[in-house]
Formats: C-alpha cells, structure tokens, sequence
C-alpha cells in the first residue's frame, strides 16, 4: 500500500489546557523532516513514534531543545516513547530522519502530548471522600475511555503494519512465481529448440547419403 500524500492524518485535540497532536506522514528516502512546538516551561510533555510501514520499520528521531541541547536521540528505532519536563519555555524540535535508507521510504506516526489532563471534577482532590457515586462513576468512564482510545491507536497501528507486511510478501511472492513461470517457459522452448535440433541433423545426414 503507498500513500500519495505527505500528510496522511493530523488531529489536534485542544481541551483541559492539554495539547495532543496525532499525525501520520511519509518520509521519502535520503529525507529528514522536523516538526517544531511552542512549550511552556514545567509542561511535563511526552512524544511516542513509531514506524507503521517502510523498510525495516526503523527511523532516526532526535529532539532538541531551544538552546540547542539534545534531549534524545536514537537510530534505526521501530518505536519509542520519550518524557521529559522542559527547563524553559521555547519550540522544541523532534526530527526523523531516513537519511540511512537509499531506496526505501518509511510511513511515520507520532503522538505528541503536552501537558497533563485536568481532573474530570473540578476541585476533586479537596472533595475527594465526599464524591457522588455519579460522579465517581464519570471519573472511571472517562479513564477508561482514554484507555480505550490509547488501545484502538495502538491496534490501528499495528493492523496497518501487518497489512502493509502482509502486501509486501504476497508482492514478493507474486514476482517470484512470475519468476519461475518465465524460467520454466524459457527451458520447455529451449528443450522443444535441442530435440528439434536433434531431428534436423538426421535428416540432413540422410539426405547427403
């Protein structure tokens, strides 16, 4: 399965003062592509990666900091997640690169989180033992909700990498069989071509004698 556009899907979801931006994007061969973002000091933030087609499923992934500092950086990672609380407000910069790869693009999806949701019940840590059972049972639905939400991701993800697996091998598969019918086409002409040889030297010897 190819993917025509460069930006296959972008989410952003803005509630709770909590950023969470979701996107899936191509990244060609011998390409690097760096996202940036605005974050506040003290916003404990959290970005996960992982490679959904392309290759060997692995990328390069590095984030910097506004002064320059390498917060994370690894090779050739299938997935990845990374948490850290920034020292000082700036746009921070993750980059992938496929920079290794001379042939193969890869399909990219990252999740970036920034900031911590806020409690369902406003005040809830001061009223905490005298919650309503309604409202004890919002706190569990919404928890389990964004539960649910992180699995079906999760799952998506790994439903379009055994697809795209999956369409690689039966691609592989088919030239091999074209392959071999080709081959077995060649040596049935070449053996028709030797046994008619045969016969046409014969009859050539008996017409000389």
């Amino acid at each position: 399965m190819e993917l025509s556009l460069l930006l296959v899907g972008l989410i952003g979801l803005f509630s709770h003062n909590v950023l969470c931006g979701e996107l899936t994007f191509e990244l060609p061969d011998n390409e690097k592509m760096c996202f940036h973002e605005l974050i506040d000091k003290g916003v404990k933030s959290t970005i996960e990666f992982q490679v959904v087609m392309g290759g060997n499923y692995d990328v390069d992934m590095e984030l910097t900091a506004p002064n320059g500092q390498v917060l994370y950086k690894d090779v050739k990672k299938q997935y990845d997640s990374f948490t850290w609380t920034p020292d000082f407000k700036g746009i921070y910069t993750f980059c992938f690169s496929n920079e290794f790869s001379t042939f193969t693009h890869k399909v990219v999806y990252f999740d970036l989180q920034v900031g911590e949701d806020k409690p369902v019940v406003d005040n809830m840590g001061e009223h905490a033992t005298a919650m309503t059972s309604i409202e004890n049972s919002a706190v569990n639905v919404f928890e389990e909700l964004k539960r649910v939400l992180d699995l079906q991701t999760h799952f998506r993800l790994r439903e379009a990498q055994g697809r795209a697996f999956a369409e690689d091998v039966n691609e592989r598969v088919l030239f091999w069989s074209v392959g071999e019918s080709v081959i077995i086409i060649l040596i049935g002409i070449g053996q028709i071509l030797v046994l008619r040889s045969f016969f046409t030297n014969k009859h050539k010897t008996s017409s000389a004698t």
